[in-house]
């Protein structure tokens, strides 16, 4: 019988490769899996492999909780990564908060939350929408049209960013809302709307395959980006490569994290990538978010010893303040709220699908979950950049 110094770390993988949001998660799933690749090449933890149990939840929030309490009571899975819409992370939460295991949430989302059971990685709106919104007003005028999925995240988002527009003296001449699986005809109207309107930016929270849908909608209803750009949180490379850059160039993206980021951490990342992956392999905030949060765990793992802990209870004494050097640049988990710390960008998409990165913070703000500032927290003041692009070769 083997010791259980050198029994393996079971960490249960719960991201769609299938459904409406298949695309970007299945990007997350490919970057747990390289992450623990790095991992067991580097000896593991302590000496012991990384084991993982891929589920596929078919982007039906309800098959989250139903695959992770599976996991938790057959196979005695207790560490997890996963979720992508709030309506999934949502439905896992009491799951892992009843049977004490971890959740690691590597998506942006809307905030006003807090379970001592999830460590959030991706980005919250005042990391993202307030700058956005900062950006696009002085850069393109005040008048705002809002489009978000039917769900909790862009509702909740779109709140705060109008008050955010509001505040700044800004106008919202009008907000929509489509269902996950609209069609494109249903994009269609409303960019005619759009372009009827004529607003300043079109503040985009659309997800999943509605984003090729209103982008392709965007350039057939003859809107010109450089006129009226789209400002999304959660159009990534991702999206950009899936419906062809040509859709995407000219529009704008706040995030942590591009591929275009140019430092050697991660161009040696993205290198690494590439060769796990084979081929020329493309990254993302939220694969960069499930990329570092992997080790984020396995370093606390390693602080507590010979053993390597994977006991929740003893990591929940750990995880808070671990700080790690990401592709995006150093990030630190909060010790109060369980969010990270991360950097603050915008890019604007180029010919060749990637973005060129026009602001960033010149330090890494600080997850205000419950927005009581309206204002990036700790981050300072953007600095304008010229456009760099990295990793697109």
């Amino acid at each position: 019988m083997s010791s259980p110094m050198y029994e393996p770390v079971k960490i249960g993988v719960v991201y769609s490769t299938t459904g409406v949001t298949g695309l970007i998660e299945s990007t997350q799933q490919s970057a747990t899996l390289f992450a623990a690749d790095e991992i067991n090449r580097a000896g593991g933890i302590n000496g012991r492999q990384i084991q993982l149990y891929l589920r596929d939840p078919g982007s039906i929030a309800a098959n989250y909780a139903s695959m992770l309490e599976q996991l938790i009571v057959e196979d005695g899975v207790r560490l997890f990564m996963g979720c992508y819409m709030s309506s999934g992370r949502k439905a896992v939460i009491p799951v892992v908060e009843r049977h004490n295991a971890l959740l690691f949430y590597p998506t942006l989302y809307e905030g006003f939350e807090y379970s001592r059971n999830v460590f959030c990685t991706g980005t919250l709106p005042n990391q993202t929408c307030v700058p956005l919104a900062d950006y696009m007003l002085e850069n393109f005028g005040s008048r705002v049209f809002m489009i978000g999925s039917d769900y909790i995240y862009p509702y909740e988002t779109n709140r705060i960013m109008k008050d955010f527009v509001f505040e700044r003296g800004g106008e919202t001449v009008d907000e929509i809302y489509v269902p996950l699986d609209a069609s494109e005809d249903s994009y269609r109207a409303i960019t005619d709307r759009i372009a009827a309107l004529s607003p300043d930016f079109v503040f985009s929270t659309v997800v999943g395959v509605g984003v090729e849908r209103l982008y392709r909608s965007f350039a057939k209803s003859g809107l010109d980006p450089n006129a009226i750009p789209i400002a999304s949180v959660t159009t990534s490379e991702a999206e950009i490569a899936a419906m062809g850059a040509h859709l995407g160039e000219g529009h704008f993206t706040s995030a942590s994290y591009f591929q275009s980021v140019d430092t050697p951490t991660n161009r040696a990342c993205i290198d690494n990538y590439r060769r796990f992956m084979g081929g020329d392999a493309v990254t993302n905030m939220c694969w960069e978010a499930a990329y570092f949060q992997m080790h984020v765990l396995a370093n606390a793992m390693r602080s507590m010893g010979s053993s390597g802990s994977d006991n929740p209870v003893s990591l929940l004494r750990v995880l808070p303040g671990m700080e790690f050097d990401a592709p995006q640049g150093r990030i630190r988990m909060d010790e109060e709220n369980h969010h990270a710390y991360l950097h603050t960008r915008i890019g604007r998409c180029n010919a060749s699908g990637q973005f060129d990165i026009v602001a960033a913070m010149p330090a890494r703000v600080r997850a205000d979950p419950f927005v009581i500032a309206h204002k990036p927290a700790e981050g300072g003041q953007f600095e304008s950049l010229a456009p760099t692009v990295a990793g697109s070769r």
